[in-house]
């Protein structure tokens, strides 16, 4: 049958009919429909939403990436969203701040970390005059600027997406910024270059509509085995770069949470580099077809895997979802300790500087990258734009995040190496730091987030400012302060990990942390211990100065915090550290 009786408002005539019923004849012969031009039945039942949890109820109704408009019409107002256009606004990248602050917070996507310095500069003047005027390094090697208005905010991801550069997808159900070896292409040390593949990849979740509805968040990492970790076992689902004979082959674990308290455990698969992407995405598909939609807090990966009973029968049957996808087998591969490297994580490596920081050679000859510290990961728009400078004048014009929240500038002639050196130091970011400012990470705490317990970026800033006039190392230490149970700042695998919380003091509710010690990753994998809790911030710097020096008065010659403190019980460890021997 022929849907079209009119063109442009004109009844057809003969031929036309002739030709047009002949047409969709011939489609119908072939099994083809056109949905689109047959009127919708009539007495379509419409789905039952009820029985639905109210975030999943929310995304049925309106397909969260269809409600622009609504966007648009808040910034009219000037009026801040309904709790459930709230919800939606974070699949744009926008989260509402209130009751702390009023204004959104936007996270950026950046795959890699890699960002050019024109947009570094663009990024400076959005900041200027659509935020706060400064933004924040994540750990997941990404910007998240704050304080833009209801009526600004259509502007705000207008001259973002100007960029090159997006929000799309930054927040709740969604897979969150891809982060990949910061030193890929330029480690002497690495196996492969994974950052063509960590961008490929961007551009397969970003223009897929399907993986913008996954049961909660999900966190995707390449490391390609250089000097400065992905810390790839913390996420959802990380591939490891491995040599297995001449041949270089990613490993893939899964079910990485340490604010769950989980590292990803490996799959048992060896899949090379050119099919890296497509199992990823096949198994992220397995995740949103089959992730827990009913409970919010059992609905990470992790929690599916565990439903699925023990490793040993969950994780073979994760890959066998995928396969069915694929339609091929993957190459299974028992898990042989000697094929993981860990450069810059053990050995020699350990007794010198962070590798996310300092000076070093590229394989490039003749040049250098510098690791940079940022404090805390804060930048100002005038920082970001002499930065961009430099990047120009003695780089090519490129800086990588890391997700220790500080950066590197690559590609710098080794002439250039001292003048570059004391320019970062001048713009406030030095390349060298105490072995305790080297590892300090600070999630966004109290100033911006209804969920943090303690201002963790001030504390962290104030911490270590007293204890670097008190104890000296020779070893570094990882300090991570997070605000709350949601560990943005991963403070299960810090050194030393605080975890914000309120302590009572004179009937007064203060700041104060819960004080976690061994936590470490990759090569040295561990979730911290607690150790101390409801430490109120006023005491916290002397509670942290007696467990270093308890720990340098009662260490091996050479040992390393983490292995000091995981060598002990608790009831020791709170006896050295209270000085109570």
């Amino acid at each position: 049958m022929n849907p079209i009786q009119q063109i442009n408002g004109e009844p057809l005539d003969t031929d036309q009919k002739t030709y047009l019923e002949g047409f969709f004849s011939g489609l119908a012969a072939r099994g083809v429909r056109f949905g689109d031009v047959e009127p919708t039945p009539s007495g379509t039942a419409k789905e039952d939403l009820s029985e639905l949890i109210a975030e999943e109820r929310i995304k049925r109704e309106l397909h969260p990436l269809d409600a622009h408009s609504l966007l648009v019409d808040y910034a009219a107002r000037n009026q801040p969203p309904d709790k459930e256009d709230l919800f939606r606004f974070k699949w744009h990248g926008l989260f509402y701040l209130s009751p702390v602050k009023e204004g959104y917070m936007a996270r950026l996507r950046i795959p890699g970390g890699l960002v050019k310095s024109f947009q570094l500069r663009e990024l400076a003047r959005i900041a200027k005059e659509l935020t706060t005027g400064y933004l924040q390094i994540t750990t997941r090697a990404n910007f998240q600027m704050r304080l833009i208005a209801p009526k600004d905010a259509p502007e705000f991801l207008r001259r973002i997406q100007a960029l090159g550069l997006h929000t799309r997808g930054s927040g709740a159900d969604n897979i969150r910024n891809l982060t990949a070896s910061p030193t890929a292409g330029i480690d002497p040390e690495e196996l492969i270059d994974a950052m063509p593949l960590c961008l490929e990849l961007g551009q397969i979740f970003l223009h897929d509509r399907a993986f913008y509805d996954l049961p909660r968040k999900f966190n995707v990492a390449y490391d390609g085995g250089g000097r400065v970790s992905t810390v790839e076992d913390t996420n959802d689902l990380g591939a490891k770069a491995v040599k297995v004979g001449g041949e270089v082959l990613f490993r893939l674990a899964a079910g990485g949470a340490t604010g769950h308290k989980s590292f990803a455990r490996d799959l048992g698969i060896l899949v090379p580099p050119t099919e890296l992407n497509q199992v990823v995405a096949a198994l992220t598909r397995v995740y949103i077809a089959q992730g827990n939609r009913g409970d919010r807090k059992k609905a990470r990966l992790k929690h599916l895997l565990e439903s699925w009973g023990p490793d040993a029968e969950a994780l073979p049957r994760y890959v066998a979802e995928a396969e069915k996808l694929l339609g091929r087998a993957l190459r299974r591969a028992p898990l042989l300790a000697e094929e993981i490297r860990y450069p810059g994580q053990e050995g020699e490596a350990d007794r010198g500087l962070h590798p996310h920081l300092g000076v070093h050679p590229q394989k490039q000859n003749g040049l250098f990258y510098l690791g940079a510290s940022v404090p805390v990961g804060q930048v100002t728009a005038d920082q970001l734009l002499k930065l961009a400078d430099l990047a120009d004048h003695y780089g090519t014009g490129e800086v990588r995040l890391t997700a220790w929240q500080n950066f590197l500038l690559p590609n710098v002639p080794e002439a250039y190496v001292p003048a570059v050196k004391k320019a970062l130091r001048h713009l406030g970011f030095p390349t060298e730091q105490s072995l305790l400012r080297g590892g300090l990470v600070a999630c966004t705490g109290s100033a911006y987030c209804k969920f943090a317990q303690a201002a963790t970026k001030s504390h962290a800033l104030a911490l270590v400012d007293a204890l670097d006039k008190k104890v000296t190392l020779d070893l570094p230490v990882n300090i991570h302060l997070t605000g709350c149970p949601n560990s943005c700042a991963q403070h299960y695998m810090g050194d030393l990990g605080l975890l914000g919380t309120k302590v009572k003091i004179g009937g007064e509710s203060v700041d104060g942390y819960h004080v976690f010690v061994g936590g470490g990753f990759g090569a040295h994998r561990e979730l911290g211990r607690q150790l101390f809790s409801g430490v109120a911030f006023g005491d916290l710097p002397l509670t942290v100065e007696k467990i270093l020096k308890g720990y340098l008065r009662r260490r091996e010659p050479g040992e390393a915090f983490r292995d000091f403190t995981r060598r002990h019980d608790l009831n020791t460890l709170q006896a050295i550290f209270s000085n109570e021997e």
